[in-house]
């Protein structure tokens, strides 16, 4: 059996840390604040945004929320980022997507202040990580980064393969295994031949956002594993978009469903938060 990467114990390591960092910015008088804004109550959205708020309970961190209901206008949001932008006492703003379908998501993503966007998805951040000038790094694939760090896995010229090319997991990641000298493809789903593009691959991250999507006939043996989705089988039942049974004994590394690469993502937007604090 490989290595099944227990993520949420590296969250914990990592946030005895960032915690004492809380701590020393409350020394100088300097209260870490995140405002989050969700809009409407799909219960996915609910949970992170609860998720989120625990972990800022943990470290110290002031979560001030903003729950508008689905029916809030695009103005009203635009003029409530506006009001957070420009309140000294908030570090960072995070908008909780999905938005409802009558807002424009690009458009209020790039309205808030590149200071203070902790998610790091306004288009200048984004831009950054081209440049390797960025303040803050996007929280899944950073996530995985410091997974693959911890379980001391080099990515010097290993063949990485990403299943799924969103703006918020797979082109950030690819730019960022690109800069710790990994050889990168990318897959989608107009991939011609994607079975036998994974089988060369010794790592593989799988983000299609489709249940149990990686099958053992598609990965070679000691390939490392990281699974990133986060959907429901037809029993109801959580799970990733790896067949987490049927791959364990083949991987060399395999992170689980629940309990993998989610804690990592909301650490490292802690991270983020408390950097946007530091920054000021």
């Amino acid at each position: 059996m490989g290595v099944i990467i227990n993520g949420r114990e590296i969250s914990k390591k990592i946030r005895l840390s960032l915690k004492n960092k809380v701590i020393e910015l409350n020394k100088k008088g300097k209260s870490v604040t995140l405002a989050v804004l969700l809009v409407g109550d799909d219960p996915a959205s609910k949970l992170y945004v609860k998720n989120k708020r625990k972990a800022c309970e943990e470290l110290g961190i002031v979560s001030k929320e903003y729950l508008l209901p689905y029916s809030t206008s695009e103005k009203e949001i635009i003029c409530l980022i506006q009001k957070l932008n420009n309140d000294n006492k908030i570090d960072g703003i995070l908008v909780q997507l999905p938005l409802p379908n009558h807002i424009n998501t690009k458009k209020i993503v790039d309205l808030i202040s590149v200071e203070k966007d902790v998610d790091a998805f306004c288009k200048h951040n984004v831009g950054s990580l081209f440049t390797k000038d960025y303040k803050f790094l996007p929280c899944t694939p950073s996530g995985i980064l410091e997974i693959l760090k911890y379980e001391n896995i080099d990515l010097k010229g290993k063949h990485c393969v990403i299943l799924g090319r969103s703006n918020i997991v797979g082109k950030p990641l690819a730019l960022l295994l690109l800069e710790n000298d990994a050889t990168v493809t990318i897959c989608h789903s107009k991939t011609n031949n994607l079975k036998d593009i994974c089988k060369t691959a010794d790592i593989i991250i799988a983000a299609v956002g489709s249940p149990k999507f990686l099958t053992k006939d598609m990965v070679k043996e000691g390939a490392v594993i990281i699974d990133v989705g986060i959907n429901r089988d037809k029993f109801g039942k959580i799970c990733g978009d790896v067949d987490f049974e049927n791959l364990k004994d083949k991987a060399s590394y395999i992170t689980p469903v629940p309990g993998g690469v989610g804690p990592m993502t909301v650490t490292m937007l802690m991270k983020n938060v408390i950097l946007a604090a530091e920054k000021v």
